[in-house]
């Protein structure tokens, strides 16, 4: 029955793919890999843990399972941040991706991390003998290829996104709050299987049950700490980030291109979500210039500033004649 449910929800994914083949930019497709890869894995894990009675094996089920409800709620945020704007959002739900991320995160936190301590100090206390390990080890091994893979696939997109910047760097500011998420989940996994590992082994050749309760614990503290960093990196996003300081850059060089802009007196930038900018200009502008001069310089504006950043969405321009000072 089980495996009749994943095989339905796979064709339900793959249907899905299909439909994002040719949006790439929306972020779906990274997702998506890793949902696949961690439904695989969650199975395998839970029946070594069966096999085994590892607390171990416990805690990355429980993980693995958190992941694919993760990455499910990835994709709703995604798809939210599609809908076009209206009269109770005028600047549409890119942000939504930003919100199911942040939710995300605290459920890496909560669900993964704390029930994986939970479960290590439960072991612990009432320690259970691990038995039939070479199911574990098979399956665990198993398990660091797909994630490997996963984690791997997820480093190959962000050299292809970071530009000129350092990796870490990029972790920092990106604006990708989707790929990050993906990229902390399977990393934590990665780490996470090699404690699970090191935990069974020691346990074995031990006999003592209680280093497979400390793998435990440390795999939930590898979560909690994962779970902190993304949630702070979206909570920013969420409250309101500035976006790419290249669209500053470029708004500056057009301005200096146009002999009737002496100055951009201030200039504001927001991250509405994924590929949506909402920009807010004040210029000066030499004096006894018409309406129709005006009008015509603002729309040249934009439409250079859209060509070159086709993402800024959004786009308010104020003209003025006499210095501005920001309060």
């Amino acid at each position: 029955m089980t495996f009749v449910f994943l095989l339905l929800l796979i064709l339900r994914i793959k249907f899905i793919l299909m439909e994002n083949q040719n949006q790439s930019e929306s972020g779906t497709k990274h997702i998506i890999q890793s949902l696949l890869v961690n439904i695989a894995i969650a199975v395998a894990k839970g029946f070594a843990a069966f096999m085994t009675g590892s607390g171990a094996m416990l805690a990355e089920t429980i993980h693995s399972t958190a992941d694919c409800a993760n990455q499910l709620l990835l994709l709703l945020g995604v798809k939210q941040a599609k809908k076009d704007a209206d009269d109770e959002h005028p600047f549409g739900y890119g942000k939504s991706v930003y919100f199911w991320s942040f939710m995300v995160a605290m459920l890496l936190f909560s669900i993964g991390g704390m029930f994986s301590i939970y479960e290590g100090v439960h072991k612990y206390n009432n320690p259970e003998p691990v038995h039939n390990i070479g199911w574990a080890i098979g399956i665990i091994l198993f398990s660091i290829v797909m994630e490997g893979y996963a984690m791997i696939s997820n480093i190959v997109e962000i050299r292809k996104r970071k530009k000129l910047i350092s990796f870490f760097r990029y972790l920092h500011v990106t604006k990708d709050s989707d790929l990050i998420i993906i990229f902390g989940e399977n990393a934590a996994a990665v780490l996470g299987l090699f404690l699970a590992l090191i935990a069974l082994l020691v346990s074995h050749y031990t006999g003592d049950s209680r280093y497979d309760a400390i793998g435990s614990l440390c795999i939930g503290i590898v979560l909690i700490a994962v779970a902190i960093f993304l949630a702070s990196e979206v909570k920013s996003l969420l409250i309101g980030e500035s976006a790419d300081p290249e669209i500053l850059e470029i708004i500056h060089e057009i301005a200096k291109a146009e002999n009737n802009i002496t100055e951009v007196l201030n200039c504001r930038t927001v991250q509405q979500g994924l590929g949506e900018v909402l920009v807010c200009i004040k210029i000066k502008i030499v004096p006894d210039l018409t309406t129709q001069d005006i009008s015509l310089l603002i729309n040249a504006f934009e439409n250079e500033l859209r060509t070159k950043r086709p993402e800024v969405k959004w786009l308010y321009i104020e003209p003025d004649f006499q210095e501005w000072k920001t309060i």
